[in-house]
């Protein structure tokens, strides 16, 4: 296992950290889970106030173990943005009782997504001020951010100068956020990816296609290597639902130098395999669409059809295109069939894609037949 600092907070964190949304099926599993990847060398475990009862199984795991193992881990929760400190306050103070710790490692605000979310991060009196208060107190040693927003928020949050790390979705499927990437590096934050085999392409299963164009790699190791041959980048979350699932990460935790000439052409190959099958259809992701007078996210939508065609990624596709109209600000915008053929975007796309065809070839492919909700 490598080792990388964590910004400037002073935490030399493992490449690989352990995410606990998974393995939740009982105690023992988590328990098991836990164990074996600090056995592994993982010295830093994620959690949040969202994961069901993962904060308080991660509180008995850690108690169980006793203080000298505790010492040695890093342990951060994350709670949402909240518009008064008072309420925030409250919630740190259970996420505290729930982890049985005195003091947190780390604490992330969970999903600065939208505008509104920076406005409560900024106000005199919002959240952050219970957080500073909780600092001052010893109660927190290092506040980040994790965010499924979009490029302008991340930028903005990260240029605000209060957070020493973040939390964000980056891929070789999903490249857009490499600018933030590296804003963020510059300020001396760490950088947290998120969950590059579920929200990176379901990778844990890659579709037989998208092997062949990896192989001799396979498609999760491969996706390990891209991100941490680039330094900016601390650590990857990986979120086993069984010990059983930390070996794929594990076998490339101790390789984290430049690409080898190897992988390099099979991401190369990745990449030429996209125009290949999209054509003159293929969206390139410079985002001038936006806005859409519909609020259809264009360009993901457009992302998922990408990897669908190109790399029969079809599955992935549906998992993440279900999710529109469904997930409010954590996966923002509306199903391609919404658009109305206002013509909008089409002067803006450099590559003169027909958009709106495009949009409902998508829901076509990834949107399935419709199905019956159990209360309905």
């Amino acid at each position: 296992m490598q080792y990388r600092q964590f910004g400037q907070t002073g935490l030399s964190l493992s490449v690989f950290s352990l995410g606990t949304m998974r393995s939740l099926a009982d105690q023992a599993t988590f328990q098991a889970t836990v164990i074996a990847a600090l056995e592994a060398g993982i010295n830093h475990i994620e959690t949040a106030r969202g994961y069901g009862q993962s904060e308080v199984l991660l509180g008995q795991v850690l108690q169980a173990l006793g203080p000298r193992v505790r010492s040695q881990v890093t342990v951060t929760t994350k709670i949402p943005p909240t518009p008064d400190a008072t309420t925030m306050a409250a919630q740190l103070e259970a996420s505290l009782s729930r982890l049985q710790v005195e003091t947190l490692d780390c604490l992330a605000i969970h999903g600065i997504n939208t505008p509104e979310h920076l406005a409560w991060v900024q106000a005199p009196d919002g959240c952050m001020a219970a957080i500073r208060a909780a600092q001052a107190a010893g109660r927190v040693r290092h506040i980040g951010f994790s965010t499924h927003g979009s490029q302008a928020v991340i930028a903005a949050v990260i240029a605000s100068g209060q957070f020493a790390f973040v939390n964000l979705h980056y891929y070789w499927s999903f490249p857009h956020h490499q600018a933030v990437v590296q804003q963020a590096h510059e300020q001396g934050m760490g950088v947290f990816i998120i969950s590059p085999a579920d929200k990176g392409g379901l990778l844990y299963t890659p579709p037989e296609r998208l092997r062949q164009l990896c192989a001799p790699f396979e498609p999760l190791p491969l996706t390990y290597r891209w991100l941490l041959s680039q330094p900016a980048i601390t650590t990857l979350s990986v979120g086993p639902a069984h010990a059983g699932e930390l070996a794929l990460p594990l076998a490339v935790s101790d390789h984290t130098g430049p690409l080898t000439s190897e992988e390099t052409a099979a991401l190369q190959r990745l990449i030429a395999a996209a125009p290949a099958r999209l054509g003159t259809d293929q969206c390139h992701q410079c985002y001038a669409c936006l806005p859409c007078p519909e609020g259809i996210n264009i360009p993901e939508v457009l992302r998922l059809r990408n990897l669908a065609i190109a790399y029969d990624m079809t599955d992935y596709g549906q998992y993440r295109y279900r999710m529109f109209e469904n997930a409010g600000h954590w996966f923002p915008g509306r199903k391609g069939d919404r658009c109305t053929d206002c013509g909008e975007c089409l002067p803006r796309c450099p590559s003169e894609l027909a958009i709106p065809q495009l949009l409902r070839d998508a829901h076509q492919r990834l949107n399935g037949a419709e199905r019956r909700r159990l209360w309905g």
